[in-house]
């Protein structure tokens, strides 16, 4: 669409394009302007000189003019091949975020003559955001691999250590008990990420159903039941409410469950984890709080991205995979809501989710 529209701008104007020259400023025919402002991709008229005679918001927004000048050596060398070949130019370009710092924009850009006052028009689209998204894409694919790869190793390592020690029942028994634990890590892996997966590509709220907080709470404390007991933590629950928010319960349960097991898997023995909910101004606030080891600073800022650790040898010993929090934070998010942590090293953490409650109640059938 936009290069058909693209194409059809520059044919009119060549056949139809009008410019008053009025020393260094030129004035674009309206007919012109009204084009350059209903496109979609955002326009900037050069004259000779280089000089931007005329610019979209959506060019000054970009970033492309500033001061009256174009910015980026990148952007304007194209301008210049174009201006000396007077041939379309096509590519990508970076230009600077702003006068200082390192930040860069990504942008898709087409430069070609426009009429035959010496014009040069641009056509300007924003790829930083699919840029960044095939970035990430990239290292999480690289991450996995990665975090596949360790549990896989071990598996075929502990094979060829019950071969070698087929004659000694007890070494043949340690080793079959080791191998069930990394089994048990890889399936955990892979199962994280079909939920990651299942989560980026569903919105919750299109087909929501209403989801009442205490069941909700409920089922999640109790599917981290074990996980507390092994390590003799008490799971505490706090003042029952009577909310409903809409959602997914599945994913909803999910999250809380994650993040009781994290604070679980950080607590020391014998301490309580405590859970707490309360409703003000229409927001829903879940409180999962621990006595653990806590979370410093710099780790706090990326504790919710994918495969981060805040301790790698605890969360092999824990069987942590990773994702589990990058998990909650898709599930706050896809639900409207947000997660934050509190925490002080040596004292415990407190993760926080947020969600709109339930406005109004007859509106989507309960969720079972």
């Amino acid at each position: 669409m936009a290069e058909t529209l693209y194409d059809w701008a520059v044919a009119w104007g060549k056949s139809k394009i009008h410019v008053e020259a009025d020393s260094h400023s030129d004035e674009i025919s309206l007919q012109v302007r009204e084009l350059l402002d209903a496109m979609d991709l955002a326009s900037v008229l050069f004259a000779p000189g280089d000089v931007p005679v005329y610019f979209s918001k959506a060019a000054q927004n970009l970033g492309i003019i500033r001061d009256q000048k174009i910015v980026g050596e990148e952007l304007l060398a194209l301008i210049r091949v174009v201006r000396r070949t007077k041939i379309a130019q096509s590519g990508r370009v970076e230009v600077p975020l702003g006068p200082i710092g390192q930040g860069t924009r990504l942008l898709s850009v087409n430069v070609t003559p426009f009429g035959d006052q010496g014009l040069l028009l641009g056509l300007f689209r924003d790829e930083s955001e699919a840029a960044r998204i095939d970035a990430v894409r990239r290292d999480f694919v690289a991450n996995i691999s990665h975090e596949l790869k360790t549990p896989i190793g071990a598996l075929s390592i502990l094979s060829e250590a019950v071969l070698e020690a087929s004659s000694s029942p007890d070494d043949v028994a340690r080793f079959a008990r080791r191998m069930q634990i990394e089994a048990k890590r890889l399936s955990d892996l892979v199962q994280e990420i079909i939920n990651l997966s299942r989560l980026q590509d569903a919105d919750p709220l299109l087909d929501a159903l209403v989801v009442d907080v205490d069941e909700m709470i409920a089922s999640a404390m109790h599917q981290a039941q074990f996980s507390a007991e092994t390590r003799e933590i008490e799971l505490v629950r706090g003042p029952l409410i009577n909310a409903s928010v809409d959602g997914d319960k599945k994913q909803l349960v999910m999250a809380i469950h994650n993040l009781l097991e994290n604070a679980i898997n950080y607590s020391s023995n014998k301490t309580k984890v405590t859970i707490n909910t309360s409703v003000v101004n229409g927001i829903l606030e879940i409180s999962v709080i621990d006595q653990g080891i806590g979370i410093e600073d710099k780790d706090t800022e990326r504790i919710f991205e994918r495969f981060y650790r805040v301790d790698p040898a605890r969360s092999r010993e824990t069987g942590g995979t990773g994702l589990g929090l990058s998990i909650v934070k898709h599930v706050a998010l896809n639900h409207g809501g947000t997660v934050s942590v509190w925490s002080s090293l040596g004292v415990g953490s407190t993760f926080n989710i947020k969600l709109p409650v339930r406005e109004n109640a007859n509106k989507i059938e309960e969720a079972k």
